[in-house]
């Protein structure tokens, strides 16, 4: 039993590719070639170089002694927020700007939510002189502002996705519409772990090198490399992926996804799809999916803008499926109130997406010489502006 993608895309029932035909060339030239081209010596050479001079890796595995006193148990954070770029993002977007100049493309297109990611694609297009466009939700373009302003003085052009929602799920779309009308010169470099085969290994393969140095790190500090647990929150979930990657197939590990119930699981504004989800197809892949009776996608709600997404990755249904992952759904107000405490008591602002992880520890209990690792996905800069709202600070 392996919770790792098969050749074809699969953890186990989820994943592969359900794509119109006229994308099919431009995700068959990347499955041919992603796996090769990531095994080339000049590859991870360029990779991991960048991702030390650059992106400023190893990022730290903080013990959180005060939130490990509060919660009797250890308590270790993965200090992802240390990235450049503020976030996660930076690891995959570096990964795959390197893939798209091996494949000769010349423009660069993403979606993006909280920001996080439209920041981090632009940041990469600047560094490699790169055309690139970001399509954001407009009602994600008002939320996150600072974000917006990041992207277009990176040089990107944002356009703003006006249909549905008006958030990430429509983004997407817009982004799938430009790749079909763009297929030869044009790569979509996806933020997460969604998307047809090859995007959901890929950008989780990019993205392990968090739990990579999650084993090291943890040896030199405990004597073993495995936690007891692993917690991240899920959207699409490639914070999570990148966090749990090493750890899959070891289940002396927990994984503990944490997801966003909104105002309440059963409100109608909730954006938890382990409890809602029923199996369907969504950008391309087959996972869970918050959807009607008739099949038709309901709105997703967080007050997390990264992880306002009516479906999740394919790799975490299956976690949520097997039984291999335990989910926990928090509500804003549950992770509002840990991003305070977060902030008060080590002295970090955390993303608010990063918050609901927080908020654990308030329905789960943990033993004394538990080790849990909570990855710190990013900071909290783009989201001051909802907490000063929230707090009336």
């Amino acid at each position: 039993m392996t919770y790792h993608a098969d050749e074809k895309g699969y953890y186990g029932q989820f994943g592969g590719a359900f794509i119109p035909e006229m994308l099919y060339p431009n995700t068959e030239e990347l499955r041919q070639n992603y796996l090769q081209i990531m095994e080339e010596p000049s590859f991870i050479e360029e990779f991991h170089r960048l991702l030390q001079d650059y992106v400023g890796r190893p990022t730290p595995l903080y013990f959180a002694q005060r939130l490990s006193d509060k919660y009797k148990t250890k308590i270790y954070l993965k200090r992802e927020d240390l990235c450049h770029t503020g976030a996660h993002k930076v690891n995959n977007t570096i990964g795959q700007i390197l893939m798209a100049k091996r494949l000769g493309k010349t423009r660069i297109i993403a979606e993006t939510g909280a920001g996080q990611h439209g920041v981090a694609t632009a940041t990469v297009c600047a560094l490699m002189g790169i055309e690139c466009v970001v399509y954001m939700g407009e009602i994600d373009i008002a939320r996150q502002a600072p974000n917006v302003a990041r992207m277009k003085m990176l040089g990107a052009e944002v356009r703003p996705a006006l249909s549905g929602s008006r958030t990430l799920k429509d983004a997407t779309n817009e982004a799938i519409r430009d790749w079909i009308n763009n297929p030869v010169n044009t790569h979509y470099i996806i933020g997460s772990v969604v998307g047809p085969h090859p995007y959901p290994d890929m950008v989780a393969r990019f993205q392990s090198v968090i739990s990579e140095e999650i084993q090291s790190q943890l040896l030199e500090k405990e004597g073993t490399p495995n936690p007891d647990f692993v917690v991240a929150c899920v959207g699409g979930g490639s914070n999570a992926a990148g966090a749990y990657y090493h750890y899959l197939d070891n289940e002396d590990v927990g994984i503990i996804a944490v997801e966003a119930a909104g105002k309440g699981i059963h409100s109608g504004e909730s954006a938890a799809t382990s409890a809602l989800g029923k199996i369907g197809i969504i950008h391309g892949s087959k996972t869970l999916l918050m959807q009607t009776q008739d099949g038709q996608i309901t709105e997703p709600y967080s007050i997390s803008a990264g992880l306002d997404y009516p479906g999740v990755g394919p790799m975490h249904a299956h976690l949520y499926t097997s039984g291999r992952g335990e989910f926990i759904s928090i509500t804003d107000d549950e992770a509002m109130t840990a991003g305070l405490m977060i902030s008060q008591l080590e002295g970090i602002i955390p993303a608010i997406e990063t918050s609901h992880a927080f908020a654990i520890f308030d329905h789960r209990k943990f033993e004394k010489d538990d080790i849990v690792v909570i990855n710190l996905s990013g900071r909290g800069d783009k989201d001051l502006q909802t907490y000063i709202d929230y707090f009336k600070l």
